[in-house]
C-alpha cells in the first residue's frame, strides 16, 4: 500500500473516529487502534483503506508487535495520534492507589511505550508527527483530579521533552489541551439543558490533529489548546 499511514491509539466513538476519519479523507490508510476489536471493524468498514488492531497501552508489550503488524500490512507509521485516555475522578481519600496506577499507564506510560514502538518507522521515513490528546488538567490540578491531573500534567512533561529531543530528526511532536466537554451523544444526553456550542466539535478537534500533523516544519506547534467560546478560562 502506497498510502502514508496514521496510526490512530484510542479510537472510540468521539475524537478518536472523528481523527480517523479526517486523515482517511486525507488519504491516509488508517490503523484504529483500541481495546475492542468489534467496534473497530465496524468504522474500519466505513474507510476506505484502514484496518482494525486490538491494541491495550496498559500491556507494555502490546506496543511493539501491534505497530509491526501494522507496518507489515498497512507500511510504515508516519503519523500517530495518541489518543488514550483514563482517569478516575475523587479527591485524594476517595482515590485509590490503583486508580492512581491505572491513569499513569494509560495516559503516561502508553504514550511512552508506543513512541519507542513507532520511532524506528518515522527514522526510516526520515521524520514523521506524534499528536497527543491532552487536557487542562495536564496544566492544573482540581479538587476532583488527583489521579487524573497527575497523570496528564506528566504526559505533557514527557510530550515536551520528545519534541525537542525528536524536532531534529523532522518528526513533530505536538499536544492538544482540550478544554471542555466534547459532545458525545451519551454526555450531551446527560447535561440536556446545555446548548450545542457548550460542547467541544470532536470533528474540528480532528481538524486541529490533522493541522498540527501537517504544520511546515519551519513553523511547528508544540502545544494548541482547544475549547468552545463559552468555556470559562
Amino acid at each position: 500500500m502506497n498510502k502514508p499511514v496514521c496510526a490512530v491509539v484510542g479510537v472510540g466513538p468521539g475524537n478518536g473516529a472523528a481523527i480517523a476519519r479526517k486523515f482517511a479523507a486525507q488519504g491516509y490508510a488508517v490503523a484504529l487502534c483500541a481495546r475492542s476489536r468489534d467496534k473497530l471493524e465496524v468504522l474500519a468498514a466505513e474507510l476506505p483503506a484502514a484496518a482494525a488492531f486490538v491494541y491495550d497501552v496498559t500491556d507494555p508489550q502490546a506496543a511493539g508487535w501491534v505497530f509491526a503488524e501494522i507496518e507489515q500490512k498497512l507500511g510504515p507509521v508516519s503519523v500517530v495520534a495518541y489518543n488514550a485516555g483514563s482517569g478516575t475522578w475523587g479527591r485524594l481519600d476517595d482515590v485509590s492507589v490503583e486508580a492512581f496506577q491505572s491513569s499513569w499507564e494509560v495516559n503516561t506510560r502508553g504514550l511512552f511505550l508506543a513512541v519507542k514502538a513507532v520511532l524506528p518507522q518515522m527514522r526510516r521515513l526520515g521524520g514523521g508527527a506524534i499528536v497527543v490528546s491532552g487536557a487542562t488538567a495536564s496544566v492544573r490540578g482540581g479538587l476532583e483530579t488527583t489521579a487524573f491531573a497527575s497523570a496528564k500534567a506528566a504526559q505533557r512533561s514527557l510530550t515536551q521533552s520528545l519534541a525537542k529531543q525528536l524536532g531534529p530528526e523532522k518528526i513533530h511532536v505536538g499536544y492538544v489541551v482540550l478544554d471542555g466537554m466534547v459532545d458525545l451523544e451519551r454526555t450531551m444526553e446527560r447535561m440536556p439543558d446545555k446548548p450545542l456550542d457548550f460542547f467541544l466539535s470532536s470533528e474540528q478537534i480532528a481538524e486541529a490533529v490533522y493541522y498540527l500533523a501537517t504544520q511546515p516544519e519551519r513553523a511547528w506547534t508544540f502545544e494548541m489548546d482547544l475549547r468552545p467560546y463559552g468555556e470559562k478560562w
